[in-house]
């Protein structure tokens, strides 16, 4: 049965230790998704399994030294697996070296639980949230945000979402994350340029990635959903504003739409303009967010 740590987080006893639980000399058992799976070859001519375990708290580098090809068939990468070893310090890194391990039984395990997440407070992210929602008073555009982040079907994926698969905020709860990050930077922004329509801006900043609550999928990985794969967040996010906006007039809805569209630059859209400064504004304030997100988790490279 899954317990309540906390900080929130759901864990199953059976699952054994935690990856930031390990500690050098320690023999464990556990379950992990295998991030990572290569067979390689020692200097001396044997081959090994070299392997990448994670879990919510982080990841290890493990391998398999013995009946190598027998337990290689038992597993592949991305499933749940459940291992036995002990932990040491290889070349001054923590690793594990594996006895065996094996595929867990996806109806016993889908591997959801193991999925990394926000590492900022739920509540507190909740509490921005709302906050923002509130500096659109323009009635029409705040009932259009209302209706996508709170009152609609997508409120609680968007709630869970990542942002990427394997860039920024990629994690559950990446998605609100970011676009709190985003918002926020409205305010100061609309501050330094009154004469942007801070309504408009901060509307569509809410509900920019507002089409990624359709677009993955969650397992032992996150995936795309067939939608995702195929349209893309961009032309999910449009049709559900799109959806969610129809009782404003066809001006308001065309300009919330367009600015949202065109988040990521209008390259994207083989547009030569974009069009508004509320546009510029939102491409501008996305990329910042997800460009010093991305070097402070991956680095500059």
């Amino acid at each position: 049965m899954a317990v309540m740590s906390e900080t929130g987080d759901t864990r199953n006893p059976e699952n054994g230790p935690q990856v930031i639980e390990l500690k050098p000399g320690q023999a464990f058992r556990g379950r992990y998704v295998c991030a990572r799976k290569d067979r390689l070859t020692a200097r001396n001519g044997s081959g090994y399994l070299s392997l990448e375990l994670r879990d919510r708290s982080g990841s290890i580098p493990a391998r398999v030294f013995r009946e190598v090809d027998q337990i290689s068939l038992r597993f592949e990468r991305g499933n749940v697996i459940e291992v036995r070893g002990k932990v040491e310090r290889f070349r001054g890194v923590l690793s594990a070296e594996l006895e065996d391990a094996a595929k867990v039984d996806s109806s016993e395990n889908d591997g959801s639980e193991f999925l990394p997440t926000a590492y900022r407070d739920r509540d507190e992210l909740e509490g921005f949230l709302e906050h923002l929602t509130r500096e659109v008073h323009n009635a029409g555009l705040r009932s259009v945000v209302e209706r996508l982040l709170f009152d609609g079907p997508a409120a609680e994926e968007f709630r869970r979402a990542p942002c990427t698969r394997a860039g920024h905020h990629a994690y559950v709860g990446g998605l609100i994350e970011h676009t709190v990050a985003v918002a926020t930077l409205v305010t100061e922004t609309c501050v330094l340029h009154p004469k942007l329509n801070s309504d408009l801006l901060m509307a569509a900043a809410l509900i920019h990635d507002i089409g990624k609550t359709e677009e993955f999928t969650y397992a032992a990985e996150i995936g795309l959903s067939e939608r995702g794969r195929t349209l893309g967040h961009l032309h999910l996010g449009a049709e559900m504003i799109s959806d969610a906006a129809v009782s404003l007039e066809r001006g308001e809805r065309d300009a919330l739409v367009s600015t949202v569209m065109c988040h990521h630059g209008t390259d994207a859209l083989r547009m030569r303009h974009f069009p508004s400064p509320e546009a510029i504004a939102l491409y501008r304030l996305n990329a910042l967010d997800a460009q010093v997100k991305n070097a402070l988790e991956h680095g500059i490279g």
